[in-house]
Parts: structure tokens; sequence; C-alpha cells
């Protein structure tokens, strides 16, 4: 064995291919994106940190177990910020035997996004050119990337080649590449502990009979590594083994990664802190990665490796991470060691705890039963990407096929899919079995992979992240998640011999080893006839038809007294069984309710609630999309499996025999079938326990998980979980809460190995709501049968209530058979929506994944039935949720009959029913305080009264629980900041002109303005009229440009500051942008995180529509907001895009309260965002579907304080501002809101109080009695507000504040940011539990500088840009603002992002949106960038040379499935060559007829024509040569909004009042 240290890694100067100083001033701007600070401005105070390699925080900080190869920097995990300095890490916990359950808190740690591609040499021809390219490519990814708080410490980018053996070869001409395998390796910072980790490395080696043959010290130049990534820089060694003797290819690698798991093993069992410091970036005889925590621009310069003309390889991986998070962790780089991953695997936590449950019965001949070493197989502690990669890897060692992995592992949509139907049916069959052997691993991803022998690239089934390819006449292949990256390869289009773009679920790959190139048909082709899995599937897999029959009962089980008492015991109230029920019965719908969830949280609520109210769903924002149900239905599926996964290492006809589901909602018959079905082998379990027995709850919940585990052991293949009573309900028996039950059972049989025996079905009463069913399936059911439900749309049906309504005409006639048709369709529906809120496609992949956090619930509760869920405040213990059990059952035992279910409050306000915050009686209050409508009449002593109000009022929210503890002496009122200053920071929320009427919306807008705060422009665009000051007010305070309002001023301004950027429809327009002072990015809504807006149709006005390009009447339901930010860096992207457009306006990021918001908040901060705010949960609106309203989004304290936690400790805060909203009613809120971290804070429904809302909560029905959320004119006229009232009602809160402040001790708010050490819980008891534990509030995090310097920063830059160039052109500029003609040329370049927006914006700044006379004629040459054209205006005509990802407006090609899924607007015209384009149309959305009309014709004609002039198409050429013919060939796709335009419609007249926009699209 030798040692070899190679060069003394001297500095290396870059290498970038040359530019103009410009372009590399841009390329650096872009590259690192610094938030300006002004000069005098201090920055945060420094913070010590943990900088050693492998060390942890040492101060409030909880353990983590260590399994498997850890990919990160540390083995524990803080639970709280505070400034800490550098000490050991505690010991790794050894892992146990059987299922570590994944814990979210350690998942949401690191997130991350990317760019990445691949070169390969289909002739396997190894050459330095193939590096080169790549690193060419990989520099001119950096703006994929991020860096951390010093803006030169990369989050991580790297290669992965084959083994440059002729390098290591010239220093070591031994070697023998056939025989031998080489590892890069990170070792420990640290002397002994890296001689440790040889000699742990040589040992495993010679225990497998293999030879360390030599070590090698990697050279490298450390001078271009950030300061943050060099104190965490391990050292880097390669090893080179030789494998036992006659050991070749596949052994050979099966050998070294059987070692490479046995040193994992052996380095955490015996290294503590220092094992997580030592990693394995790859270990093979074929492939090698070179990566780091480094921009991608100094890769080449760091390993001098690269720069070696003897660095051959015939292909390359780059990868370029952007991570939300700043912790520096060199593992966590990517290229892995076979994926590079971007995207977000959004069901990681339950693909993590399949792993765990069935790693052990995983076996294949060729590990001659040493599977058991290889595990465990995934961890928590690891990125995604990481996790994903292991399985991967296995997979792949095993003896599949890189592309068969990841086909199983990542599925395509493979349903109602006509082209693969058409081109390659056989993949189905594959499909299909593999799902009962593996879940999907469901997001967003582009994959790029290689084991040696094969390179390809594989797209989810959503399609959600870019990707090309090219192939060239010398047998090179690339592929890029970003045009222009390649330079002069793609430009030089006759070198280019085919190319094309990865769809939705596709995937290429070169076989190095034969020279063939395929793409997804031939793939496809190729494995699912590998085996003949039809006929596996049909000795596998049953149909639930083939188990028994599926029919509706066609009358009640019991009479109507029953069921009210099985109501009443199991937790129902009116409100559930008509609102919920009775109306999901009735429409198929779920309902629509308004105004936020504004009761207290459940476990600080003194009303009994339901398990599943102490949980909120978790939701997609930044790092991975929602996607839309609506639009983009046809990728998602609602099929689970019940019975036994088989063994996924060996396939074959006889790995499982199981039932396919179509949907988790079984009728009453189903189950009776699965439950008795002797193939399955099912048993059943009752659900109950002893009632008044002390702790009797926990046992019979242990009692439970032992008596499954012992039938699952006999062969139990469908455990039934039923709270069913077999008689009369027993009151000395009530039921165990099914969520209980259900995670407690999934989670032991996690524990002992077992859980992917068998299947949960859950028979129970307590699933009524869509909500109840996701949790269920989230927490591991496998199908449920809400029995009471089903039973209370029958009682509904055949009530004699209901029965007069029919006969009334009031209520639709359907049968009882379609009354609980109706509901199971609105839970299925109401699915599909939560997990699209996620971003996920498959209930299977969702099953088991636990996407909720806990808000409530204690340790015990969560460690037995929900293990690795958040809980970061404690709670309801399992004898609290027995007494609230208990509580439940006996209302089913009332000493009268009953004549009607408890209306426990808990959506709409009942005088005895739940406390709601925003009640009449504190509108009332108010509106005497502020004198509603009565200038100069505000009440201090009326407002003292309005406080007294809330000091009153129960608990509600967890700032109730807090109180403030000063460190100072009380100070004179006078001594502190006056309330002009305090009110700069009040911003009202993004409520939009439509769910708001106008009056309201003005209202509030002059009324901020006055104040100098900020309003909130919300969805929507904005009238221009509404950009100037006033200057005609009357003596009777009103004036002509706003008729409708009263109380006005001269020099009053009606425009909302703050406009929102909801996404690329409703008023976004260049002039809307230009006329802003800060550009809200609304990424999503607390009222409804996850979905988008909800505008209903009778809201949508003449002028409404006009503002939002839309049409009257046509309902409004837009897509989830930027639900095409696919990732980290796309959002980075929009920033930049805001930035670019108007360069004087801050950026701020709308992000609602979820755990693990902190780490988005970092990544959000690193995007260059001016702005963070932080909303929670009990946002108004003014329509959501009711589960959406009270399930989803966590409070505001809770988000606000990780957030500016985070950026503390990641030494971020200084670059942004952090605002707050969140059902904030007064001064004091804002104290509290201060104290957490908050610098400025908003307030929504309060504001509309303020004007004159007397809370009716009709706002979904247009009906607001007092005009405040209608649009309709009469109601309009009843309008009561004045701007003055909410400037009357800011100067009290204001002044509350200056109290506040003072009786501490404190002269500004300044002072009191962040000092979160002043806050502490109250000691006063709760109504249900003592286990509230809100120190997560009051921790401190450390000094985080001035929150008023922060406020005054600039507005933060995009830096040097070609747009500036265009502009300094006097010409240009003379053009633009005298409306002449001029003609420019520029070189552009892929880095060259949002090109022309700058220039857009400055003509709307001076002409508006359609003003402009001139014309500004640009040529431009190069690759542009992102974003290209981005807010293009009229008068700015732009020709591109070679290639740019401009939008063009008509498409000659083929089509791909779906459609019409986005369209609600316009006009689409199709050629249909194949006759196959009606299969392709997403009919749900929009309709589909031939071109009828002349109208029509001459619209199609226009657009060809208008094609050919500016294209010269030859086949445009050809379609108007023959035009009857060709006519006739065309589709016309119409959205609803359409139908009755000339183009259309025969019938209709040629006039359109509000002309949309039409596509024409050639396919």
């Amino acid at each position: 064995m030798e040692t070899r240290t190679v060069g003394a890694g001297a500095p290396v100067k870059d290498s970038r291919t040359p530019l103009s100083n410009v372009r590399r001033q841009r390329l650096n701007s872009l590259s690192r994106p610094v938030a300006a600070r002004p000069q005098g401005v201090p920055a945060a105070a420094p913070i010590k940190r943990s900088v050693a390699y492998g060390t942890a925080a040492a101060s409030r900080v909880k353990a983590t177990p260590v399994v498997g190869d850890l990919a990160g920097s540390s083995s524990t995990r803080p639970q709280a910020a505070e400034a800490v300095v550098a000490q050991p890490s505690p010991a790794p916990v050894a892992a146990p035997s059987y299922g570590v359950v994944s814990d979210l808190e350690t998942i949401l740690q690191e997130r991350d996004a990317c760019g990445v591609g691949f070169i390969a040499s289909l002739k396997n021809e190894a050459s330095h050119k193939v590096v080169e390219q790549a690193l060419t490519a990989l520099g001119c990814m950096e703006h994929r990337g991020g860096c951390s708080a010093d803006n030169d410490s990369g989050d991580g980018a790297g290669l992965m080649t084959q083994v440059p053996w002729k390098l290591f070869k010239e220093e070591m001409p031994h070697l023998n590449e056939v025989t031998m395998g080489a590892g890069m390796m990170f070792l420990p910072n640290d002397d002994a502990a890296e001689a440790q980790a040889k000699a742990v490395t040589e040992e495993m080696v010679a225990k497998e009979g293999l030879k360390v043959v030599a070590w090698r010290q990697v050279p490298i130049d450390s001078s271009v590594v950030g300061q943050f990534s060099k104190a965490t820089q391990p050292r880097i060694w390669q090893l080179f083994v030789e494998g036992s003797a006659g050991v070749v290819g596949d052994e050979l690698e099966r050998q070294l990664y059987m070692v490479r798991k046995l040193i994992e093993k052996k380095k955490n069992a015996v290294m503590g802190a220092h094992a997580a410091d030592f990693y394995f970036c790859s270990l093979s005889s074929r492939t090698m990665v070179y990566k780091g925590m480094l921009r991608s621009v100094v890769v080449k310069a760091f390993y001098q490796d690269l720069q070696n003309s003897s660095f051959e390889s015939s292909f390359a991986i780059y990868h370029r991470r952007f991570s939300t998070n700043t912790t520096p962790k060199w593992p966590l780089a990517q290229p892995m060691r076979m994926l590079g991953h971007n995207g977000e695997i959004n069901t990681l936590q339950g693909n993590l705890n399949w792993v765990a449950s069935r790693e052990h019965e995983l076996s294949n001949p060729v590990w001659n039963g040493r599977e058991e070493e290889l595990t465990p197989l995934c961890s928590s502690a690891q990125s995604d990407s990481a996790n994903l990669d292991n399985v991967s890897e296995l997979l792949v060692k095993t003896g599949f096929e890189p592309t068969e992995a990841l086909m199983l592992l990542v599925p395509e949509a493979y349903r109602n899919h006509p082209d693969l139907m058409k081109t390659y049916p056989e993949v189905v069959d594959f499909y299909e079995f593999y799902e009962g052997l593996q879940e999907g691993w469901d997001g967003p991803a582009l994959l790029v992979f290689s084991d040696g022998k094969k390179v390809g690239a594989r797209l989810d089934r959503n399609g959600l992240r870019p990707a090309r390819f090219w192939r060239t006449s010398d047998d090179l292949i690339y592929v890029a998640s970003e045009v222009g990256v390649l330079g002069d390869v793609i430009s030089n289009a006759h070198n280019i011999v085919a190319k094309g773009r990865l769809g939705p679920g596709q995937m290429v790959v070169a076989d190095l080893t034969t020279g063939v190139f395929m793409e997804t048909d031939a793939i496809s082709k190729e494995l699912a006839t590998k085996h003949d899995y039809s006929a596996w599937l049909a000795q596998s897999l049953r149909p639930l038809s083939a188990v028994g029959p599926s029919t509706f009962l066609a009358e009640p089980m019991h009479d109507a007294a029953t069921v009210l008492r099985m109501q009443a015991a199991n937790g129902y109230g009116a409100e559930d069984a008509q609102m919920v029920v009775e109306s999901q019965a009735q429409s198929g719908v779920e309902p629509t309710f308004c105004m936020g969830d504004d009761i207290p949280l459940a476990v600080l609520s003194d009303k009994a609630h339901m398990l599943y109210d102490y949980f909120k769903q978790r939701f997609a924002q930044v790092t991975n999309p929602p996607i839309d149900p609506l639009r983009e239905g046809l990728v998602m599926s609602l099929e689970m499996r019940l019975g036994a996964r088989g063994n996924l290492l060996t396939p074959s006809a006889a790995s499982y025999t199981q039932v396919l589901l179509k949907s988790p909602i079984l009728l009453e018959s189903e189950l009776t079938a699965i439950a008795s079905d002797k193939i399955l082998k099912s048993q059943s379990f009752a659900l109950f326990f002893e009632a008044g027995k002390e702790g009797s709850l926990e046992a019979a919940l242990r009692k439970l998980n032992a008596d499954v585990e012992a039938a699952v052991r006999a062969g139990c293949q469908c455990v039934v979980l039923s709270d069913r009573p077999e008689g009369a309900m027993n009151p000395d028996c009530p039921p165990i809460p099914t969520l209980l039950a259900t995670g407690g059972v999934h989670h032991h049989l996690i524990k002992t190995g077992l859980r992917s025996n068998t299947s949960i079905v859950v028979d129970t009463a307590t699933c009524f709501s869509t909500h109840h069913a996701a949790m269920l399936i989230g927490y591991g059911a496998h199908a449920i049968c809400p029995y009471l439900a089903y039973e209370t749309c029958r009682q509904w049906r055949t009530s004699s209530r209901t029965v007069a309504l029919i006969k009334a005409g009031k209520v639709p006639d359907i049968t009882v058979q379609d009354s609980q048709k109706n509901f199971k369709k609105s839970i299925e529906k109401g699915i599909l929506k939560i997990l699209s809120k996620m971003g996920i496609s498959l209930l299977s992949c969702y099953h088991g994944a636990q996407i909720f956090e806990a808000y409530g619930l204690g340790r015990d509760v969560v460690e037995l039935c929900f293990a690795g869920s958040v809980s970061r405040i404690g709670g309801m213990s399992l004898d609290d949720l027995q007494r609230e059990t208990e509580s439940f059952w006996v209302k089913g035992f009332p000493e009268k009959a009953m004549s009607k279910l408890e209306d426990f409050g808990f959506i709409q306000s009942r005088a005895k029913g739940e406390f709601h915050s925003n009640n009449q009686t504190m509108a009332k209050l108010l509106h005497k305080a502020i004198g509603l409508g009565e200038e100069n009449s505000a009440s201090t002593d009326a407002y003292q009264a309005y406080q007294q109000h809330f000091k009153d009022s129960p608990v509600a929210v967890l700032r109730d629980c807090l109180e403030f503890k000063s460190d100072r002496q009380p100070i004179a009122l006078a001594e502190v900041e006056a309330a002009e200053g305090i009110m700069l920071r009040f911003c009202t929320g993004g409520m939009s002109l439509g769910a708001i009427s106008r009056e309201t919306h003005e209202t509030i807008a002059i009324a901020m303005n006055r104040i100098g705060g900020k309003s909130n422009s919300g969805e929507g665009g904005e009238d221009p009229s509404r950009w100037l000051r006033l200057g005609d007010v009357d003596g009777e305070g009103r004036s002509d440009a706003l008729p409708h309002l009263k109380g006005l001023r001269n020099g009053d301004l009606a425009t909302s500051k703050i406009k929102q950027v909801a996404s690329g429809r409703f008023g976004v327009t260049p002039a809307f942008l230009m006329n802003a002072e800060q550009l809200e990015i609304k990424i999503a809504q607390g009222a409804k995180p996850g979905e988008g807006g909800q505008l209903p149709g009778q809201k949508v006005s003449p002028y409404i529509a006009a503002l939002r390009r839309s049409k009257p009447g046509v309902p409004l339901i837009s897509p989830p907001p930027h639900h095409d930010i696919y990732s980290i860096e796309d959002l980075a992207q929009l920033i930049y895009d805001l930035h670019m457009v108007n360069p004087e306006a801050k950026v701020s990021v709308k992000l609602v309260s979820e755990a693990g918001i902190g780490v988005v908040a970092s990544g959000v901060a690193k995007s260059n965002a001016d702005i963070i705010q932080v909303s929670g949960h009990d946002g108004g609106t003014g329509a959501s579907p009711i589960s959406s309203i009270k399930h989803a989004g966590g409070p505001m304290e809770m988000g606000l304080a990780e957030t500016h936690q985070t950026l503390v400790r990641n030494e971020l805060r200084d670059r942004v501002v952090v605002r707050c909203d969140g059902g904030v009613r007064n001064g004091r809120d804002v104290l509290v809101c201060a104290a957490l971290g908050g610098d400025e804070y908003g307030f929504g429904t309060v504001a509309m109080i303020a004007t004159g809302c007397i809370m009716a909560r009709v706002c979904h029905t247009n009906n607001c009695p007092v005009g405040v959320a209608s649009q309709r004119e009469e109601l309009r006229a009843r309008f009561p507000g004045v701007p003055e009232d909410l400037v009357n009602y800011f100067h009290f809160v204001a002044e509350e504040v200056r109290n506040g402040l003072a009786d501490m001790g404190y002269k500004s708010l300044d002072e009191l940011i962040g000092r979160a050490d002043l806050l502490a819980q109250r000691a006063a008891p709760m109504a249900k539990t003592s286990g509230l534990d809100l120190s997560f509030l009051t921790t401190y995090a450390g000094p985080s500088g001035s929150s008023s310097s922060r406020r005054l920063q600039a507005v933060h830059e995009n830096g040097a840009v070609l747009d500036d160039e265009i502009l300094e052109d006097k010409e240009v500029m003379d053009a633009i603002i005298n409306e002449k003609t001029v003609h420019r040329s520029y070189e552009i370049y892929n880095v060259d992002r949002s090109t022309l927006g700058r220039v857009a914006g400055t003509i709307a700044k001076y002409h508006g949106d359609y003003g402009f006379a001139g014309t500004i004629k640009l040529d431009l040459t190069g690759s542009g960038g992102q974003s290209f054209g981005c807010f293009c205006i009229r008068g700015l005509e732009v020709r591109t040379t070679h290639i740019s990802p401009a939008l063009h407006v008509q498409v000659l090609g083929t089509v791909g499935r779906n459609v019409g899924a986005g369209m609600t607007g316009g006009l689409g015209y199709f050629l249909d060559e194949e006759g196959d384009f009606c299969d392709k149309v997403n009919t749900e959305i929009v309709a589909i007829q031939r071109v009828i009309t002349k109208a029509g014709e001459n619209q199609l004609l226009d657009l060809i024509q208008s094609h050919v002039e500016r294209t010269g198409s030859p086949k445009a050429k050809s379609l108007l040569a023959d035009w009857p013919a060709t006519l006739a060939r065309f589709w016309q796709i119409v959205p609803p909004a359409e139908k009755n335009t000339p183009e259309v419609n025969p019938e209709v007249e040629l006039a359109a009042l509000f002309p949309a926009s039409v596509i024409a699209v050639a396919a």
C-alpha cells in the first residue's frame, strides 16, 4: 500500500471563458446575489457559531440517532436558537434492530433544488473535452445555485465522471482498472479522527478479503473556498482497493458496495461525533464524484485534477445546488453516488418509514444471505436526494437496470395516457406490477443518473422540471435543465442531429457499452418485456369486484333517534351534520365558507374537540409547488392496494396477492366482503376501552397493538379496525379514537418490521370530512368505510324535511343511493385537493407520509401513535384524550330524548358555542371607539373597553398564553418613540378587490397612505385612476374621481403601496408593477395555503372583470399561487424578474406558518428578497373550502419565531425585513410579535371591521349587508366607513404599543424586536391539559441588529444587467420618452436573465401599458437566459438569432395530453393530423368543437398568415395553400368564458366587451 500527496494546493487562476468586463461583472453579480446594505447601516451583531466540521451547538440541543451513512455535518439538531460555541457532538445512538421511524423535525432542516445535466459520448470515448464542457455548463448554472451568508460559500456543486484511471496510472502505474475500485472520501479535519477513519476503512476492507492498494491525497486549492465552507471543509482523500481474486465488473461493484456499507456501520459504532465527518462520495470501479460546498465556477479551480488534461471520461454529470438552509454540509453537495437530483421528494417521510418497515425482508441470491448487513438503507438525517440515491443504488447493485430502478421508484402517470397506449402499452403492466412492491417517491424531480455503464435522465410524472436533450453529429449526448448552458455546442446548430425535451414521466439514456441512445418509448418497451408482467398481474392482483359487490344501501339502517345518539357520541355537531355531510350529500362538493378560522386552537379551547382537530395539514411553499387538481387531475390517482407487499429485490409472479382499490373510500358492502376475505386472511379488531378507569385508553391501545402484531405474524394481510358497536352502544365502552388506533397500529408494525406484511382498513363513525380521511390515510390506513357518514346521508334524504324541500324545488331530487354517492365523491375530490396542496399526485405515495403537524399533543401521544410527527408545544396526554373522548361518548346517552345535535359553533359564531375572536361584540366596541362613519368622534374610553374585551375573553391564540417579564423599570410615556413612527410599520393584508368592495379597498388604501403605512392590492390588479392624488375634494369630503367614497381630503392617494403578484394573471402588467413601492409574491394564503383564489361568479362585476382581464359573471378559480414555482431557485428567478422590471420596488415573499418555515425563509433571504412575510393559519378569506379554513397552516407565532431564530442562526437576519400577520387586533399583539422578531405588522380582518364590517360571515355569497364584501350596487351604497375611521384605529393601536413599551422600560420597538426572552408562559391553568409548553416561543435567538436599519435598507439589486446597457444609450431613452423609433443590436448570454423587463418597465413608467406610440427595435444574438422578454410591452420589438427561450404564439408539432387544462379565457385552434387530438383534451375544463363560425375562421386565418409573415414557416404556408381542407382538420378549444363569443357561437353578434387573448396552436 502507498500513500500519495499530489500537489501543494497552489492557487489556480479562474479559467472561465473570456468575457467583456461588463459581461464578467454581470456574471459575477448573478453568481453572488448580495443584499445591499447602505453605508452606515450596521449589520447584525456577529453570532458565535459552531464552525468545526462535525461539531454541533452545545446549548439546548437534543441528539438524534445517527443511522446509516449520515449525509450531514452534525449528528444533532438544535431545538432552539441561541448564541453557541463549538463543542463536540454527543456520540451517535446505535440503530435499533427494526424500523427506525423517520423524524420530520430532522427532515425539515434541509431543503434544496438545483441545476443539473450531463454530457456523454455514445462511442464511449474518454476525453478531457467532455470534462471541460461539463465544467463550462456547470459554471453557466451558477445562478441556479445559492450561497451562504458570506455570499461566497456555495451550497454545493460537483461532477460525476468515469474513474480517471489514465490520470491515476500516470502517478501509480501499478493500478489495474479492471480489478480495482477507487473511492473519493471526505475525512474528519482532525489528525486523530482522520487516522481512525483510515484504520476503520482498512480494517473492513481486509475483513472482506479485499486489499487497500493506495491512499491518494486529492490536490486542492482552498483559497477559492468561501469562509463558511472552509470552516467545515473536510480532508479529501482517494482510496484504491483491489477486489477478490477473479472478481470484476458487476460483482466487483457489489463487493465495493458491501465494503462501503460495512465501513459506514463501523464508523457509526466507534467514531462518535466524528462519524458524520467521514463520508464516501463514491467507491466504484466505474464512477467517481468530485463535489463540495462550492460555487460552480470554482469547482475546477478547487479540484486541480479537473484541470489536468489526463483527466478523461466518456461522460460527466454536473450539478449545482441551491439549499434553503445555509449550514455548510459538504456531503449534501451533489451528484450523489448514482443520481443528480433537481427537485424535492414531497412524500419523503412516508418513503423512509416504508423502507424501514420492510428493509429486513429484502433478499436476493446475489447477496448470499448478507442483506441484513446492508441495513439501514435510509436515514431522515440525509437529504431526500441522498435517500432516493440509496434505494436506487441498492436496486442497481442487486441487478436492476438503472432505468428500471427509476421507473419503479418514480413512475410516470400511465393511466388515461393516449400516447402511451398507442406507442408502448406493455409498460402499463410493468407499472401496475411494481405498484404492489414499491410506493412511488413523489414530487417534482429531474433525475440524471449513471451506473458507469449507462447515463440518463428521468422526469417526474408531472413534468415539473425543465429538461432538454441534444445529440450531435459526433455522437455526443447533452442533457441540461436550462438552454444556453452549453454555449457554442448548441449554437452550432448544424452539429445537432436530434433534439427534444423530456415530458412528464419521460426518460432518455445513453448506453455507453452498446453505443445506443434510447428515448422513453424504446426504454419502456425493452423493460416491459423483460418479464411477462401481464401474467404476473393476473396471478397476483384482484380487482375489488372480484372480492364482493359494490352497492349503496337503499334505506337507513337505524331510526332517526338512534342516529342522533350515535352522531353525538362520536363527536358530530349540528354544523358537521348539516354544513358538511348533508351539504356533500346534496351537491357532491366540499362546502365553502369565509372569514378564516378565528376560534381557539383545539388544545386551548374549553370545548371538546375530535382528535383530528389537533393536527394541521402541511402544504407546499417555495421548495416545491402545489399542483392544481382541477387542471392536473390526469396525473393524480386515488388507487390503493390491500394485502402484503412482496420482496422488491426478487420480483416474480408469486411476489404478492393483493386487491386493487380504485378509491380508499369503501362502501359498506365492500367492507363486508373485504373483512371476510379468505385470501387476505382478514381479521377485525374492535376499538373500545373501559370508561372511567385511569389509563384504560393507553392500555387498550397497547393491547390492540399486541393483538394486531400476533395476527399479522400468523398471516393476516388485512387488519380491519372498527369502532362500530356489535349491538347497541355501551355507555361503559367508548371507542378508541380511530386516528389514535390507526396511527398506533401503523407505527407498532413499523417498529416490529411487520408493516409491509399487512394492510389497514378502518371502519369508523368519526370520519365525515376530507381532513379526517386524509389524516387516517396519512397515518397508515389503506382504506376507510365512513359508515356513520353514509347513514347520515341516508337519514337526510329520507327525512320529512328533505322530502318537503324536494317537493318545493329547493333541493334536487336525488335518490338515497345518489346522496351517498355524492358524499363519497366529495370526500374523494377533497382528498385529491389535500394531496395537491403538498404537490403529491398519488394517494399511494401520500399513504403513511404523515404530512401533518400536531398542535397540542404531548410526547406520550406522539411517540406511541404519531412517531416522527412535529409537535413543538406539547399538550394533551393520553389521559387527557381519554377524558375528552369520554366527554363525547356520554352525549350519546342523554337523560331526555334528543331532538337535535348540539351546535358547537366551530364554523359559525353561536351564543353558546365556541368563542370567535372576531365576534359582533368586538366589532361593536371597535366601531364605537373609532366613531365609525363620524369623523372626529373617536373615543379613548371606548377603545379601552375594546382592550378590556380581549383581556376578559377566553384564551384563543398562543400569544394569549404569554406574558411580558421585563428586565427594566417603567419609564415615562414621553420617552417612548412617537405613534407616527410606530404606524410606519403597519400594513394591511392582501384583500383582493372583488372579494371586498371598491369602497372598502380604496378606503383602506387611503387611510394607510395617510399614516405612512402600506395597504396591499391583493390579487387582481389596480385601477390606474388610483395612482393619482386627489385635488378636487369638496367641503363634503367628496371627489368626482372617487364619487362612491366620503370623508376624503385633498392630497389623498388611493393606491396600494404593496402590489401583490399572486400569479402571472389577473392584472399583473408592467404599469401595475411600476406603480408600486413593494411587490409581494404571494406564495401561500393563510386561510387556504396550497390553494388558489376563489371568486364566485356573482362577484365578478364588469368593473372587476375589466381589472382582471376576464369576463363578467364567470367564476375565477385560480391555480395555487405560483404553482409554476417549482423550487427555491425558481422563486429566486421571480424575485430577480421583479427587481428587474422595477428596480426601485422592494420585493416581499409571503409565506404561511408551518414547521420548517425557517429553512424556507433562509432560502428566500438568499434569493435576494427584501421582505419576508409570515402569515398565520387564521387569516381571513372571501371564500374557501371549510376544511382548508380549519385544518391547514400553523399559528403565526410559531412561524414568526422559527423564521426569526433560523435567520439569526444562519446570519441572514440583517438581509431582510420580517413582516407578520395573522389575527393581529391590538397593541398587545404588536408587542408580542415584536418580541418574537417581527419588524412590521399586518392587519387583515380587523381593518375591514374598522371600515364597517359587522362579521355577518357571508362574504362568499355577495350578500354583505353593509357593502364591505359585496359587488352589488345597492349593498355597496350602505358602506358606512371613511378613511379616518381606520386612521383612528391605528392611532389607538400605536398608543397602546407606546404604553406597553413604557411599562416595560423600553423606548422603541427597535429595542424590543427579537427579545423573546422577555416573554414567559403564563402560569394560568388550561381547561384541558397541563402539558402545554411554549418554550419554543420564549427562546432568545441572539442579537439581531437594528430593525429600523433593515427597514431603511436600499432595494436589493440584481447587479449589472443587459437592460442597463440598453437604457444607458441616450438615443434609446430619448425614443422611450419622446415616442420615437430606434434600432439597436446586442449580444446575449444565458446569464442575461429577465432581459427586457426593465426596458418594458421604463416604457410603462412613462406611457402606461398601452400608451407608447414609439418603437424600440432590438436585435439580440445568442442564447437568452430565463424569463427572457418578461413583462414585454407594446412598442418593444425584439428579434433573436440562435437559441432563445422566448415564448412563441404558435406551436408546430404534436401535443401531449391534458390540452386546455389551464385555460380560463381565450381560444385555442389545434390542427389534428393524427386524428387523436380529442383524446388529449381536458374536457372537464374546456369544450371542443370544429371551427363553425366565419369570425372563428377569419381569426384562425389571420393568425396563420401572421405566422407565415413573421417566420416563413413552410408548414404554415402549406396549410394556407389548401385552406378548405386545412380548416376541416382544425379543432377549436373553448373555455366557458368564451362560449358566447362570435368566434364560437353562430348566434352571437360580433361584439365583445372585454376581448381576451387568443392563442393559435397548429399541432
